[in-house]
């Protein structure tokens, strides 16, 4: 819309969406741009002016309605014990609001008088007409604790499991809510910030026993605020839901669809199969078939399922245990593609020539019925010679064209030149007990890598198809790393003896010939690890900037709605392009698909976090068995306080403390990225072999501390030492004639 809108136009825009509400906002929705915002201004300032709208800071809003984050005055408890809370912004004309408080248990006590920060829902047919989520006391933000409690003689202590929380929070008697000494628990800071002596803290929330093996995962969960809890509404919904038959679907349940998972896979979203294709124009060429679950069937847009999803934005992976997206009456049963059972899917049939081009597509909505559910061990077997009872009556018909078809697509990857990082997966595998058992390098299939290649081209399709009928989706950006980095992977790539071209634009086949050069020598997986490290951050985003990792134009998530929110967008805005029913991407969907953008962006990267830490606690509690003993790994990383060390064994990362390297003063220097040896000259760098010992392992926090033995097979040289043993910390002369000294002394040591 190029014109200004009439100003019913606007009072109803800022009413539907409460929170679009800024002068950027309204033109962006009625298409205004250039001179045109001036008219915009005007129209605004007249509605302002009659007393319709009423601008705060740079957004108008009603002044009948409260805008869905206030400053509330909370009033004395009711008769019936109900507390109420006054609108301290209240505008409008008609009579004051009634605010309804709905408190969590966890949630402090109010008085009466407080000012809050609360969140409001507007509600009605009730006697009052918001209902209030306190966000904070005014001029408080309590901060949250996870920790272990130590019961004292008045009150006790918690004692944070944050590696970068060294201090205990006091807990005063009757703030304990029932913990007992050595529980987890989880407290918010109460009382001043900035008090002399220990902080106060009140525990909202008992987690039970910290050194039981499942705490492990429950400490990432909590710490990192995952949903591990279905709301009944959801659960509820979930239950209500049943099978999708065949009205209005494609049948395909006579196409032999298999899927091929982890052994220990508990859902399965995605279906395969491949035909060499008749046509004769087209020889040595493949029909490419990929069948995903229609989550979109169950979980329809603005459902309570679909909220949770929506909050959760994808699950989230522990060795002991996944937190879902989705309930497993969906999740497990329902979505998941099971052999021999009808189940609904979106699939699409794709056409490549025998070099792995896709020539067309064609998406459908359908009923499929999978021929078997397979793992990618059983398969990879089956391809070298040794076939099971499960794989044995398929081999002709859908194992030998699976691999035909990937053997193309294989030779148009080359072509591209995507990314080709190859970093050995490490598993921990945990026993009976929970505990950790061993870690393992987990194997790589060629048939991994078939279905990574069908998932590839699958999502392609989907971002070309919705591009093609101008439909609104959610693309998997992946910038192109920033110079800054670049030149700091040049700086790890000739430390390790090895090249990265300079001076031109970077592309993936630059990196892959670096990587080619590093492959099978001892800076094989540093230099692997260090390329990822120098890539940016992929994400969603309503437009579209490519995917450089992948070296594609246009790429979107579409094969794994069971565990992304991303793939539901994707399969909602399918439907709606294609007409298959009321299910598709709704209006309401569209206008916040930027916010759901950065959600789940968001929600993707507290997972990767959490996979993380939970890991890092899971390999401490297995070295802290081995703390003594020597190990062998490459140097990762280098800071002022130290350097970081990759073991060869399991892969954890551990610190050697700069304060450990002797008794001489080391210099660091963030452009090298080098700590040296103030006296001896000794130079530790990224890539260096190293012989360390484990000085200490804490699995409450994950954190691993290291002693450096040796570097590339040199011992550790010691310093001077003054009378008490400190090490000498000698004036360090920041001219640049002296720094130019020390980077050429650096230089040689390099090169010798």
């Amino acid at each position: 819309m190029s014109r200004i809108p009439t100003k019913d136009e606007i009072l109803q825009w800022i009413s539907d969406h409460p929170t679009q509400t800024a002068k950027r906002d309204i033109a962006k929705a009625f298409g205004i741009k250039g001179a045109a915002r001036i008219d915009l201004k005007r129209v605004l300032k007249e509605l302002e002016d009659e007393g319709h709208l009423r601008k705060r800071g740079k957004t108008y809003r009603d002044p009948d309605k409260l805008p869905p984050v206030s400053v509330l005055s909370v009033l004395a408890p009711d008769k019936d014990g109900d507390l109420f809370a006054r609108p301290l912004e209240w505008a409008g004309e008609g009579p004051e609001p009634r605010v309804l408080m709905s408190l969590r248990e966890s949630d402090p006590a109010l008085g009466e008088g407080e000012r809050i920060l609360a969140k409001l829902q507007e509600v009605k047919g009730e006697d009052h007409q918001y209902l209030a989520r306190l966000i904070r006391k005014i001029g408080s933000n309590p901060r949250k604790i996870l920790g272990v409690y130590r019961k004292g003689a008045e009150g006790g202590r918690v004692v944070p499991i944050d590696k970068g929380n060294d201090k205990d929070y006091l807990v005063r008697a009757g703030n304990e809510h029932g913990a007992q000494d050595g529980e987890l628990v989880e407290a918010e800071q109460s009382g001043p910030k900035n008090r002399m002596g220990l902080p106060q803290a009140r525990i909202v929330t008992r987690l039970g026993d910290p050194s039981a093996p499942k705490a492990v995962s429950l400490i990432a969960i909590h710490q990192h605020g995952i949903p591990d809890d279905f709301p009944d509404a959801v659960i509820e919904e979930a239950d209500k839901a049943k099978p999708a038959g065949l009205k209005g679907r494609e049948d395909l349940r006579d196409l032999p669809l298999v899927t091929i998972d982890p052994a220990d896979a508990r859902d399965h979203d995605d279906a395969v199969w491949a035909e060499l294709d008749p046509d004769p124009k087209n020889e040595g060429g493949f029909i490419l078939w990929v069948a995903i679950a229609d989550v979109a069937h169950y979980v329809t847009p603005g459902s309570a399922l679909d909220r949770e999803a929506w909050k959760r934005g994808n699950s989230t992976y522990f060795p002991d245990r996944v937190v879902p997206m989705l309930p497993d009456r969906l999740s497990g049963d329902l979505c998941s593609l099971h052999e021999g059972v009808p189940r609904a899917c979106l699939a699409v049939r794709m056409v490549i020539d025998s070099e792995g081009k896709k020539l067309s597509h064609r998406f459908m909505r359908g009923l499929m019925k999978s021929a078997a559910s397979l793992n990618y061990a059983e398969v990879q077997a089956a391809r070298d010679g040794q076939v099971n009872e499960a794989c044995g009556p398929l081999m002709e018909t859908v194992i030998t064209p699976l691999y035909g078809a990937y053997e193309a697509l294989t030779r148009a990857r080359k072509h591209r030149q995507p990314l080709d990082l190859d970093l050995p997966e490490r598993k921990i595998v945990l026993g009976e007990d929970g505990r950790v058992k061993s870690v393992a390098v987990a194997e790589r299939f060629d048939a991994h890598r078939l279905i990574e290649e069908f998932m590839v081209l699958a999502n392609v399709a989907a971002a070309e198809e919705l591009f093609h009928r101008n439909r609104p989706l959610l693309y998997r950006v992946h910038e192109e790393p920033s110079q800054e980095k670049m030149d700091a992977l040049r700086e790890v790539a000739q430390a390790s003896g090895f090249t990265l071209a300079k001076g031109q634009v970077i592309h993936t086949s630059h990196l892959n010939k670096l990587l080619a050069q590093a492959e099978g020598s001892d800076h094989d997986e540093l230099i692997n690890i260090s390329t990822l490290r120098s890539m940016t951050q992929a994400y969603y985003h309503p437009e579209n900037y490519g995917h450089f990792g992948l070296a594609l134009r246009s790429y979107a998530h579409f094969t794994s709605p069971i565990r992304r929110y991303a793939d539901l967008i994707v399969h909602r805005a399918l439907i709606a392009a294609h007409g298959w029913g009321k299910d598709g991407l709704s209006p309401e969907e569209i206008e916040r698909l930027e916010e759901t953008a950065k959600h789940i962006s968001e929600t993707e990267r507290r997972s990767m976090t959490a996979e993380r830490d939970t890991n890092d606690r899971y390999l401490a509690s297995y070295l802290s068995e081995r703390v003594g003993n020597e190990m062998t790994g490459h140097i990762s990383g280098i800071q002022k306080f130290g350097a970081f060390v990759k073991l060869d064994e399991t892969g954890a990362d551990g610190l050697v403390p700069v304060r450990s390297l002797g008794a001489e003063f080391f210099h660091y220097d963030p452009d090298e990225q080098t700590l040296m040896g103030s006296d001896t000259g000794m130079v530790i760098s990224i890539g260096q072999k190293v012989v360390v010992r484990i000085a200490e392992a804490v699995p409450v926090t994950g954190g691993l501390e290291l002693e450096l033995l040796s570097v590339d097979g040199a011992s550790l040289p010691r310093g001077p030492r003054r009378a008490k043993g400190r090490p000498v910390s000698r004036k360090y002369n920041k001219g640049k004639v002296k720094r130019a000294k020390i980077k050429k002394k650096v230089e040689r040591r390099r090169r010798s």
